[in-house]
């Protein structure tokens, strides 16, 4: 295995949330040298990360003369790249593996000194790949808080009254706006971080990931996509669902249909050692054989916005979007992935449906995590 370094917070660098799993706000360095593991870390934080017991040695940025710096008029920032510099140089790294998101300042700063630094995107995405014990509670717990959510926008679609041309709720419009407070709410409640998500309506449901806006209406599409984050952990889960108020259009029930049974097949074919594409190819079948575009059909260059569109899903973890992709990419599926898998059907103008379930691969087939119904009317 090559060294390693990390440079990051642990908020928003998945990379080192994995290696230390507790939330340290401000970026350090995390290396792996020679096999021994390695944190530098401002004193404030050795404490806590020593306390992990996943036997990191922690140094403080006193060892490498950050005071000196800081009082010789170096500022913070600088200070601190000095330092890793210093330290890199004390624990004899001469080359080292790097995530695709390592800060070019201190890439600079480190290649000067001739360090060998190698971006290497598929080292950091297998070595999340697999969940670890606590990473997969978390994401079962975020999971419970999505459905959480969904519970109660479906509640809350299932009081709606037509008025005229508007739906009412209590007496006042039916907007995505409410149906996303009562989300929020309910998330919150569960002890997730809802964050940003998307109830959309009507033509907006067949944008993509438009995040939704304005009243809803009868007889119209109605998606939510929800991946809140558990704080804990700090890993997401994700799922979608599709409702209507009143009764659904035909073209609308024949979208739910297929992407039901794309789901149904998606669903069987997931195993480790699967190839994501061949998933991919499956969840493409329903629709193909109905007459319906799909990536698999489109010709190369076409810009496709409408049938299948998007890829099947992808993984889930300490970002919503991560490794392994199950579309046209040649990815194969690992026991531990958690993968989404989302087929959906569109068409511009009038909207769509898409139905999203969040699995963990295992060697046996795919573990359901998501426990909630397909109905279109809440």
């Amino acid at each position: 295995m090559p060294d390693v370094l990390i440079w990051g917070d642990t908020i928003r660098t998945a990379e080192m949330r994995h290696e230390l799993p507790l939330m340290v706000p401000d970026p350090f360095l995390y290396a792996e040298v020679v096999g021994g593991r390695h944190a530098v870390v401002a004193s404030i934080e050795g404490t806590r990360i020593a306390a992990l017991g996943v036997d990191v040695e922690v140094h403080a940025l006193e060892e490498y003369g950050y005071d000196e710096l800081v009082l010789g008029g170096a500022d913070r920032a600088a200070a601190m790249v000095e330092v890793m510099a210093r330290a890199c140089r004390a624990l004899g790294l001469e080359r080292a593996a790097v995530p695709a998101q390592f800060p070019i300042e201190v890439a600079d700063r480190l290649r000067a000194d001739g360090i060998e630094l190698t971006v290497d995107r598929s080292l950091f995405d297998g070595r999340r790949r697999v969940k670890t014990e606590a990473e997969l509670a978390g994401i079962r717990r975020a999971q419970a808080a999505a459905e959480a959510g969904m519970r109660a926008a479906s509640e809350l679609l299932r009081q709606a009254e037509r008025s005229g041309d508007a739906v009412l709720v209590g007496g006042e419009p039916l907007t995505c706006e409410r149906v996303k407070e009562a989300i929020r709410d309910a998330v919150d409640q569960a002890g997730a971080q809802p964050g940003e998500f998307i109830v959309s309506h009507g033509a907006q449901t067949a944008l993509g990931h438009d995040m939704g806006s304005g009243p809803i209406a009868a007889e119209e599409p109605v998606v939510i996509d929800l991946w809140p984050r558990d704080p804990e952990s700090a890993c997401f889960a994700d799922m979608t669902r599709t409702f209507v108020i009143g009764e659904a259009p035909e073209e609308l029930r024949r979208y739910h249909e297929l992407t039901r049974e794309s789901l149904a097949r998606s669903l069987a074919a997931v195993r480790a050692g699967a190839a994501g594409r061949e998933v991919h190819r499956i969840s493409c079948e329903p629709y193909e054989q109905a007459g319906l575009p799909t990536q698999l059909s489109k010709t190369p260059g076409q810009v496709l916005e409408e049938g299948f569109y998007h890829s099947l899903g992808h993984g889930v973890g300490l970002e919503v979007h991560e490794a392994p992709t199950l579309g046209r990419a040649p990815d194969e599926l690992v026991a531990g992935d958690v993968v989404t898998l989302e087929p959906g059907c569109y068409r511009p103008g009038f909207g769509g449906c898409r139905l999203e379930d969040l699995v963990v691969v295992t060697d046996a087939g795919g573990e359901l995590l998501t426990d909630f119904p397909y109905d279109l009317e809440p």
